[in-house]
């Protein structure tokens, strides 16, 4: 299933969303600047390597560096696509700066999750999937009726369908957990995707929520003309 369109409006400019998709893509643009063996090394002196996390204090710093590599033009595209779509509205509620710091917290729960799950792995972990999945959890609770447009190939004839988001959401996050638990039960059959940072960043996301969101009368003294209870 892939997510074309919420319903839900933007109340104000998404600065922090925006901001975020700007950094990651510039720094995708140099990873492709650079040679495969430099690229490697790059990859593995900012990827987070939990077998390195273990030996290596200075190695911490990089739960935060691997919110911002990516690797390959799927791999970026489809997180800051979906940072895009749900980014916005959850934003909305929290405010640029506070959604900001939400973001990172977020990610590095996500990474530390990661690392519980698989604490020998020596294979880098990069991405922002994590710290989204955060977003996707506030989103989750915050706009439990709003609408995802999806697109569904059904024997590769493309179908749209409107989707609750509490039921695209709650899919895709049993999703991760199902394949995390399979991950733990046959490792050799699930590397390469770390689904236990997408559980962790999405519950991240929902015990953090009350903490970041802005309160009814923050809220409305940002935007007046809005009375819809949440």
């Amino acid at each position: 299933m892939i997510p074309i369109k919420d319903t839900v409006q933007s109340r104000g400019v998404p600065a922090a969303t925006w901001t975020i998709i700007l950094l990651n893509g510039l720094v995708f643009f140099y990873e492709l600047s650079l040679p495969p063996d430099q690229l490697g090394m790059l990859l593995t002196e900012l990827g987070m390597v939990p077998a390195r996390l273990g030996s290596d204090p200075n190695a911490y710093w990089t739960l935060l560096t691997c919110m911002f590599l990516h690797g390959g033009w799927t791999h970026v595209v489809g997180n800051m696509w979906a940072l895009y779509l749900f980014g916005d509205n959850v934003e909305d509620r929290m405010g640029s700066a506070r959604f900001l710091l939400f973001y990172l917290l977020c990610g590095l729960i996500a990474s530390l999750t990661h690392y519980a799950a698989a604490p020998s792995s020596p294979v880098p972990t990069v991405g922002a999937s994590g710290a989204i999945a955060g977003v996707l959890g506030a989103y989750f609770v915050l706009f439990p009726t709003a609408r995802v447009i999806t697109l569904v190939p059904v024997f590769l004839i493309p179908f749209l369908f409107e989707i609750p988001a509490v039921v695209y959401l709650g899919f895709w996050f049993v999703s991760q957990l199902l394949s995390g638990t399979l991950s733990l039960v046959n490792p050799h059959s699930y590397q390469g995707v770390a689904w236990w940072a997408h559980v962790g960043g999405f519950a991240a996301g929902i015990v953090l929520l009350p903490v970041f969101k802005l309160s009814r009368r923050q809220y409305r003294r940002y935007y007046p003309d809005e009375y819809r209870p949440w």
